[in-house]
This record gives structure tokens, sequence and C-alpha cells, in this order.
């Protein structure tokens, strides 16, 4: 009894104790959620321990597509430097998983020195053998971008013969390794090879329970010309709907990732606006890196909770004497009604149980009599962390979220669209005459006058009903107009002069042309007249 008093009493004064997010999920997993995973053989089947090194990584990002879709150049184009060992060629040129880090000096680690290096979160790689090392490396460098972030550059998906001719390790499952460690998966596409070949088939089957890590790139669009682009982005839609079993649309972008001058340049803005949301998105991947970890570690939890159950139950079964290996073939064929009873018993959601056929695959090859029985108190550690001890880190979570940059990936491609004329959306929308000496709204304002003196103004000035009148013809929603009211009524005494009517005509405008209005007047579209009180 009084040991259960000091225990909670110990675990209420935890907060104070976890300094950062990282600190606070390895003291959670090697206390709480490592004993549950050691005692039902979780890493056997399912994923290795996590290590120190695993919650204090940069955010990563995996880059998986058939050879020749442009991985290697998107790196390059990211960086905007060369790293070691980086081959491109229209033929499969990277043969070898890359991951370019940041480094004090340019250099290449190899496989087998990378998985015995405790600050690196690949040591448990090492459990693909040499046939996989021999293919690994880490191509370090200074560079900013890498500042903030690791990328993974990994072999061209085979197609066709190619695709039979085993790689010596399995390709997979590494991907699967590498896609539970990852905070972005992209997947790569080319414009002109949209078939998914098995090899690819299998790989996204594999990074199935990541889809909210996975976007997707169609490279090389200015290749082809906006009728036929359209209909490559439809049977992409159409082919990824077949594999990714989702309700959602995973997110598309459409560009050409590299630097080299547009071939067919007709869709310019458009590869413009796609090329900045996918920088924001991955600017963003810092930010959002210790949510990440924690939901990560959330999901493995779950799942570890499940595979306890699956393990007790088998072990409950199980006869002490005769007929064992005939009872362990009769269990593995009904792992499915197993698993229906786990889920009615516990409450427990479907979606959480792991891959059936690939449980009965593993279980093939294990001695039940090993198994453990139920042991509550570890499930109930685990149930204690997920109830309290996460609700308590994720105010940690959010301090830190508060305290980083919205956008904190910098250098490299990612400073060529952040300030000046080729920002994307300079000089368009609200931001049209920014450079200009004369006032934007003054070329159209004669037009705009013709309508303001049919409004009956009162000493230079019309109501707010009667400058309604003519604004709702635009059909804008009236949340809108109202926005727009109070950005051209610069002088806040509820009434427009000649000028605030011109620029309340220009904002519609703008509002038509798709553009959205800003939160604030720019200094530019202030009326000359105004800005003498400024």
């Amino acid at each position: 009894m009084f040991s259960w008093v000091s225990k909670d009493a110990r675990r209420k004064k935890e907060p104070e104790l976890f300094q950062t997010v990282a600190e606070g999920l390895r003291q959670l997993y090697a206390q709480k959620l490592l004993p549950l995973e050691e005692h039902y053989r979780f890493h056997e089947f399912h994923s290795p321990a996590l290590e120190d090194a695993d919650f204090d990584n940069k955010p990563m990002v995996l880059l998986v597509g058939q050879y020749s879709t442009g991985k290697t150049t998107f790196i390059r184009h990211l960086i905007e430097q060369d790293f070691p060992g980086m081959r491109i060629g229209p033929e499969p040129t990277t043969d070898s998983f890359i991951a370019v880090m940041h480094g004090p000096t340019e250099g290449v680690v190899p496989g087998n020195a990378l998985v015995v290096d405790p600050r690196r979160p690949f040591r448990k790689l090492n459990a693909f053998g040499n046939a996989f090392l021999n293919r690994f490396m880490c191509a370090q460098l200074p560079n900013p971008v890498l500042d903030s972030i690791s990328i993974i550059d990994t072999p061209g998906i085979l197609s066709g013969e190619k695709q039979r001719i085993s790689r010596g390790y399995d390709f997979a499952a590494v991907l699967e390794w590498f896609a539970e460690r990852v905070d972005r998966i992209i997947l790569l596409f080319d414009a002109h090879k949209l078939d998914i070949s098995d090899e690819f088939s299998e790989v996204i089957k594999a990074l199935k329970n990541h889809e909210d890590k996975i976007r997707v790139v169609l490279n090389k669009a200015d290749q082809i010309e906006t009728q036929q682009l359209m209909r490559v982005y439809g049977a992409l839609m159409w082919s990824l709907g077949k594999i990714i079993n989702t309700p959602e649309v995973v997110r598309v972008y459409i560009g050409s990732f590299w630097s080299h001058p547009l071939l067919i340049p007709d869709n310019r803005k458009l590869f413009e606006a796609e090329e900045q949301d996918l920088f924001k998105d991955i600017q963003s991947l810092p930010r959002n890196a210790a949510l990440r970890k924690l939901n990560d570690l959330i999901k493995r939890a779950r799942l570890a909770k499940v595979h306890a159950y699956i393990i007790s139950s088998l072990k409950k079964e199980m006869p002490n004497v005769f007929g064992k290996e005939s009872k362990k073939k009769e269990l593995v064929s009904n792992l499915g009604e197993i698993y229906q009873k786990i889920e009615r018993e516990h409450q427990i959601s479907p979606g959480d149980f792991p891959s059936l056929r690939k449980m009965q695959e593993l279980l093939q090859t294990q001695d039940f009599s090993k198994f453990q029985a139920l042991k509550p108190k570890l499930l109930d550690t685990v149930d204690d962390m997920l109830a309290n001890d996460i609700a308590r880190l994720m105010v940690i979570v959010r301090q830190e979220e508060s305290l980083m940059p919205a956008q904190a990936v910098k250098g490299g491609a990612f400073d060529g669209t952040m300030n000046g004329p080729f920002g994307h959306g300079y000089g368009e929308g609200a931001g049209e005459g920014i450079d200009d000496v004369e006032w934007v709204v003054g070329k159209d304002k004669p037009t705009y006058d013709e309508i303001f003196y049919t409004l009956s103004p009162v000493n230079g000035k019309i109501t707010g009903a009667n400058a309604k009148k003519e604004m709702v013809k635009s059909k804008l929603p009236n949340t809108v107009l109202g926005k727009i009211w109070k950005l051209a009524d610069v002088d806040r005494d509820g009434l427009l002069d000649d000028e605030e009517f011109a620029l309340a005509n220009h904002l519609i405008k703008v509002k038509l042309e798709g553009h959205e209005l800003p939160a604030d007047l720019p200094p530019h579209l202030i009326p000359p007249s105004k800005r003498r009180h400024e």
C-alpha cells in the first residue's frame, strides 16, 4: 500500500524532471514501455528497441521512387551543393541508401561504421546484414539546410526484368524501418513514367500506417503540355488510389525540382506555388519534430499492448505437455479468430492490430513455450503513461514549438524564394505596385470616380449604405466585403472619400482575380492623401 502511494507521489513530480520533450520521451520509453516490449519479445516481431539517438536526431526526409525520377537531383536542388557519393543519370545510378547529413567536413562514412556509432540513429540497421550495409553510407558535409534536417536517398526502385534480380536484402523491410523513424516520406514520380512496378507497389504497401507522413511529388512536369499534364495527374491519382487504401486523397506536388530552365513554361505559376507549398511543408518539420516523435511513441505503445495480448493469448491456449506442435499450427491458422476475441474482450480497435499474414509468418518460427502469460502490471504502467504522462509532455511540446520559428530550415533553395522580387506572389494581387512610385490604384481611379459621383457624396464622402449598393454588385460574400470595407476605410470615420472608394474597388478586383486579401493594408496601397498623416 505504502509503496503504491510513494510511487504515485513520485509520478506526480515527473513533469519537473522533464526539461525537454526528447528527455521525457527517452525516460518514458525506458521506464514504462521497454519492459513490456522485452517481456513479450516485441522486438523479434515488429521493430528493434529505440535508442537515445532516435529521440535526439534531427528530422529526416526519406525519398522513394523508381529509378531516374529525380531523387538525387531533388536533394541537389534543395541543398544547392553536390554531396559525396552523388551520381545522377538516366540509368539506375544510386545503388545505395545514402544518408545526407550535416558534418564539419565533407566525407563518406561506410555502413558498417555507421551502425556502431551511438550518435547516429542507425545502429539497429545492423540486423539487415552485410548485403545491406555494403549498400549503405552517410554523406556528411557542412550545409545550412542540413543544420535542420537530414535527407535519406534510396536506390531507384526497379521495374520489369530488373526487379526479378534479388538485391540480397529485404528492400521493403529496410524502407519500413526508415518509415517508422523519419518525419516525412516523399514518393517521387516521373511525369513520363507512371507505371507502378511490383516492387514499388510492395514498397508503398510496406509504408502502411505511415500515410500521414507521405507526400507525393510529380516531377519533370515541365516536359509535357498542360492538357497532357492533367491526364498524367489523373492517371497518377487513380494508380495511387488502388495501392494506398485510405479515404483521404494523398497530397501531390506538381513541378520541376531542379535549377534548369523550364522546357514548357506555360505552367510556371502553378509550379512556383506547388514548390512553395512543398518547401513550407519541409520547413515545418523541425517545429513539429517533437510532436511527431510523441505521436510515433503512442503508436508504438498501442501496438506493444496489442502484441502483449496476442502473445499471452497464444501462451494460454498451449498445452503443458503433449501436442504442442499440432496446437501451434492450429493457433497460427486461427489467428484471425484470436484477433477478434482480443478485440471484443479489451475493446481494441481493429486498426491497432498488426498485419495478420505477417504475424502468421513470424509465429511459424517461434517457440510458443517461451511466451509469457499476461502480466497486468506491465500493461497498467503503459496505460498510465498514455493517460497521464503523455498529456503532461504535450505541454512541453507546445512550449518548444512556440520557441521555434515557423520556417526553421534555412539555406539552399529555401532562401531563393524567401525575400525579394522572386518570392512567390511578389508584385501580384494586393502586392501589385509595391515598387511603383505612383499609387497603383491611381491608374483605374478615373473609372471608379465616375461611379463614386453617382452615389450622392456629401462633403466629398459617401455613406456605408451607398457604398454597399455598389460593392454588392461584385457578388462577393458579405464577410469578404466587410473586410474590404475595413481595409479601405483608412481614417476609420465610417465614410469613404473618392480615394478610399477607389481602394475598395481595387481590393474587390484583387479578390475577384483569385488572390487573398491582406490582413493589414500594405503601405503602398495607402491613399496618397492619407500618407501625410502616417
